[in-house]
């Protein structure tokens, strides 16, 4: 009798094989997650890098860095600092839009310095303005609501260039894209260790009928950062050293899922100069879930994102503060226009990349030493200028002129 032997798998081993292939599946994934997040972080820095190169060929160029808060019309009056308008941009163009011809952007950069008629919205119409006329050089103020109250109002969405998204402003590892923001960035103006009139800016104050040595320590009292909104810094103005002082800070943008790092929490004004832990210590994130804001709890409109308009001056869009350490809570007064603490953050695990005045880019931790979260911002009814940080290593490095001298080295 001729036996046949039978060739293949049983369907016992087949499984063994299938089991023992999602086990390895299951070990080496995370591993594959991991390198592909290293990769995503170090295109991140890469961009920073990119951003810091641009800054110092503007100020060899320009002999200052680029504003914070530059741009056509005059300066606005008391009440009107954030005005909207589509024949000017009111001085509320961020840093950014300075160094666009620096980081190979310079068709960009040619579309917002000369008149325009492309209407987004109407690509094949010609854009008809307010005045009459076409989109003004260095565009309209960079905003993603109505402007004014009349029938002639308009979007200034419909501006291409400031809807434009720049792939050296965006971090892979953040997954933020399309409405309700415009062109999105990650990477933030460093405004110190004070927050006090950072929306407006020290000259728009001014402006209020106060005692000219009043005006003149506000202003050495608030502006302590690299940048000071509508106000003219340069390098010779860090005094610290420029490997010493933080000039931007990464920002993770707003998913709209009420995250404590990417929207603002509403609460007092003064409150928030008194204490910077102010929305935490009144119970405002969600006990189950501390990274969210609680039920209930005043947040932004939805257009009042982190990071949702590039070409915008104002904090919640391009300032970063050295108050909170990196990926703490948004707490703000008027949660869309205001000031308030505005600690980096990022995607990343552990921590944020900050730039520093030198150039280099580093990864700043969640732990790093931040002294009192709950002391007192810096300001001239508070401490006084020149006063040093209540905010330990990290409000130290967020100085520019303070004589603090930072002796940890820092990871690169």
């Amino acid at each position: 009798m001729r036996k046949y032997s039978r060739s293949g798998f049983t369907l016992v081993e087949l499984l063994v094989v299938i089991a023992i292939i999602g086990v390895l599946v299951g070990l080496l994934l995370p591993a594959v997650q991991a390198a592909r997040e290293a990769a995503r972080r170090m295109s991140c820095s890469n961009n920073f890098k990119q951003i810091g190169l641009g800054i110092h060929n503007y100020h060899s160029t320009y002999k200052q860095l680029p504003t914070q808060g530059a741009g056509t019309g005059e300066l606005i009056v008391p009440g009107h600092y954030a005005h909207n308008s589509s024949v000017r941009n009111n001085q509320s163009l961020s840093f950014i839009v300075g160094i666009l011809p620096f980081i190979e952007q310079q068709a960009l950069w040619e579309e917002i310095s000369n008149p325009s008629q492309f209407d987004l919205e109407n690509p094949n119409t010609p854009f008809v303005g307010m005045n009459g006329g076409p989109w003004p050089a260095m565009g309209p103020t960079p905003s993603l609501y109505r402007t004014g109250g009349n029938s002639d109002s308009i979007q200034n969405r419909r501006y291409r260039p400031w809807m434009t998204e720049i792939p050296t402003l965006r971090c892979p590892s953040d997954p933020g894209q399309g409405l309700p923001a415009g062109g999105r960035t990650n990477y933030a103006a460093c405004m110190g260790d004070s927050h006090n009139w950072s929306h407006t800016g020290v000259p728009h104050y001014n402006l209020n009928p106060r005692p000219s040595a009043f005006k003149v320590n506000y202003s050495r009292a608030a502006e302590r950062g690299t940048f000071a909104h509508r106000s003219v810094t340069k390098f010779r103005d860090i005094l610290d050293g420029l490997a010493n002082t933080v000039m931007a800070g990464e920002i993770a943008t707003d998913l709209g899922d009420r995250d404590i790092r990417t929207i603002g929490a509403d609460d007092a004004y003064y409150g928030i100069a008194d204490n910077p832990s102010l929305c935490r210590d009144n119970g405002k994130m969600d006990p189950e879930y501390p990274t969210k804001w609680a039920p209930g709890v005043a947040v932004g409109p939805s257009f009042a994102g982190r990071g949702y308009m590039w070409a915008n001056s104002f904090p919640l869009n391009s300032q970063m503060n050295t108050i909170l350490p990196p990926n703490k809570e948004v707490c703000m007064w008027w949660t869309w226009g205001g000031e308030g603490t505005m600690p980096p953050s990022s995607r990343h695990q552990g921590g944020a990349h900050v730039l520093m005045g030198d150039g280099a880019v580093i990864f700043i931790t969640d732990s790093i030493e931040a002294g009192d979260s709950h002391a007192q911002s810096v300001y001239y009814w508070g401490a006084r200028a020149g006063s040093k940080s209540p905010y330990g290593l990290w409000g130290a490095l967020g100085t520019k002129a303070s004589k603090e001298v930072v002796e940890e080295q820092l990871n690169q």
